[in-house]
């Protein structure tokens, strides 16, 4: 099982495929032991690509687990695992949670990231928040779980089978026995994110990915995005939050800006 010491975190991480370096950093409650794993997708075999645990999640530990990570200190571990790879310059896929922080890795890295696709998130402040998930998941599970179903995707209303099959798949992020230790702590970031001000500073070729029934972090918010960051493109899929699995035109599209 490799690990990498990080200041602050030893986190687990899995890598697959050879070529072009690319750290994919995955979303809220993420834990890699879960199937599908995200090094699982059309074409990824053609990148030397790594995906991890965040801190406290998983299979990664915080040294401090008590200790509140900002976002920028999830973005750090980030870097660190990079750097732990030997890694000078890669590129980056971000998918919800792992957005936001892949934002504040990219303002921070400059040119060490090759190119950077922001999927189904949101800046914060003035380009707008994604769903108030720390107190969707404060209210009974039942609730909990049928407004999460809600907002992943706006078109369970009136389809019943997608309503069920979302229910089952969401069931343990809204299970409150037992949580993750470290997910308390992310959702306390994510409430706080807003690079809005500073996307301006990335300067990588960027690709804004959404879904247009994403009702957590809707297509608005992705627009927002790709208007504040200088030469970004921005393409709406065919699915909600979970587009990438629903639109199997999505990761063709996100390899080819890759490839580029």
């Amino acid at each position: 099982m490799p690990t990498a010491s990080v200041p602050g975190a030893r986190l687990h991480y899995e890598r697959a495929g050879t070529g072009p370096q690319l750290l994919q950093i995955g979303g809220t409650g993420g834990d890699l032991r879960r199937s599908p794993s995200p090094l699982e997708w059309p074409g990824a075999d053609r990148f030397d690509q790594v995906v991890y645990d965040h801190r406290g999640l998983g299979r990664s530990i915080a040294t401090e687990p008590s200790a509140q990570p900002a976002m920028a200190d999830f973005a750090a571990d980030a870097l660190a695992l990079a750097d732990h790879l030997g890694w000078h310059r890669f590129a980056v896929v971000g998918v919800s949670f792992g957005g936001m922080v892949a934002q504040e890795l990219a303002i921070g890295a400059g040119p060490r990231v090759t190119h950077l696709v922001l999927a189904c998130t949101s800046s914060g402040g003035a380009g707008g928040a994604s769903g108030p998930l720390h107190e969707i998941l404060a209210l009974e599970p039942e609730t909990a779980l049928a407004r999460i179903v809600e907002l992943v995707d706006t078109r369970t209303n009136e389809d019943v089978a997608l309503r069920t099959t979302l229910a089952q798949t969401l069931a343990p992020l809204s299970d409150p026995a037992p949580r993750p230790p470290g997910l308390a702590l992310q959702l306390e970031a994510r409430r706080h994110h807003d690079a809005w001000s500073r996307l301006r500073e990335i300067v990588a070729p960027t690709l804004v990915v959404a879904g247009r029934y994403d009702g957590l972090a809707p297509p608005a918010n992705a627009r927002a995005l790709a208007s504040a960051i200088g030469g970004a493109e921005l393409e709406i899929f065919d699915g909600g939050h979970d587009f990438l699995r629903q639109d199997p035109n999505a990761w063709p599209r996100i390899g080819a800006f890759l490839d580029g």
